[in-house]
């Protein structure tokens, strides 16, 4: 399985005809003064803990008013009986599905344009432009537009997450092309390597923390635009219940449903990280 390489050991594995001396190896090193210290297990777990004992313990002392903030157990009562009935499962596999279909188009296209434009004076130079005038309207904006076009169904659904999925991924993929240091491709040009081992071995490397980093706003970009599609004449999905919901005074189901957005997209932006942390083994960042 291919592995990885920060700028610096594609080009010392490139370079490795020349003479130089043996490596010694690193021992692992401590924590540094100044740094955030040894990292938690399970640390993050411990944000979301303290939130829902707060809610509970408002709940306890009658400080939440239940018509409006149900306690949480009448939220899990409520999420029991939607799942006994099989109407959360239904809605859950629907908004998976959009949110899925949408985030691969928007990240494979944020992707491409970002690495044309990047790559290439000419690409950025046709590219860049509109994708800035893009990030200046929001996709939610453009939804009448996208209904004009598209009418209301599955289609405009998912280009609308997946234009807001885009943006987040080629600014970030873009500016961290742009900003690979100069001196690589200098290195790589006296060591004459091919355009594809010069992208392959340092292009990629450098650009995939930027990447990694616009995924995981993609991700929450996909979760915010399916809450408001599902609003539009959807007949499946966590929005279509929620509106259901929100017309019969139901405020557990709504409660339901936002938890299960809160839910996935943590669990999403967990398995992004898990991503990156796999891919990006070579770094040594704060966070390790």
């Amino acid at each position: 399985m291919a592995v990885s390489l920060s700028p610096e050991s594609a080009v010392e594995r490139v370079g490795e005809r020349t003479t130089r001396p043996p490596r010694v190896a690193r021992e692992p090193r401590e924590a540094t003064r100044l740094g955030p210290g040894h990292p938690i297990p399970y640390g993050r777990l411990f944000g979301p803990l303290v939130l829902l004992a707060a809610w509970t313990l408002l709940s306890l002392t009658h400080v939440l008013d239940p018509r409006l903030i149900p306690a949480p157990w009448s939220v899990a009562q409520t999420a029991a009986g939607l799942i006994a009935n099989g109407t959360l499962q239904a809605n859950l596999v629907a908004s998976l599905a959009r949110a899925g279909v949408g985030l691969v188009f928007g990240v494979l296209a944020g992707t491409a344009l970002a690495a044309l434009a990047g790559l290439s004076v000419i690409g950025d130079a046709l590219i860049d432009g509109p994708v800035q005038i893009k990030r200046a309207i929001p996709s939610l904006g453009m939804i009448p537009l996208m209904i004009l076009w598209f009418g209301i169904g599955e289609t405009m659904k998912i280009i609308v997450i997946a234009l807001a999925v885009l943006v987040p991924v080629y600014i970030n993929t873009h500016a961290a092309l742009s900003g690979i240091d100069k001196r690589y491709v200098e290195l790589a040009e006296t060591l004459r390597l091919n355009r594809w081992t010069f992208i392959h071995r340092i292009i990629i490397p450098g650009a995939l923390p930027g990447f990694f980093t616009g995924l995981r706003l993609a991700v929450t970009a996909a979760w915010i635009g399916l809450v408001v599609v599902e609003q539009i004449n959807a007949e499946s999905g966590l929005g279509y219940m929620m509106v259901q919901a929100d017309q019969y005074g139901q405020t557990g189901v709504i409660f339901v449903g936002l938890a299960v957005y809160g839910l996935f997209g943590w669990l999403a932006d967990s398995l992004v990280r898990a991503l990156e942390r796999r891919t990006l083994g070579w770094r040594r960042t704060l966070a390790r």
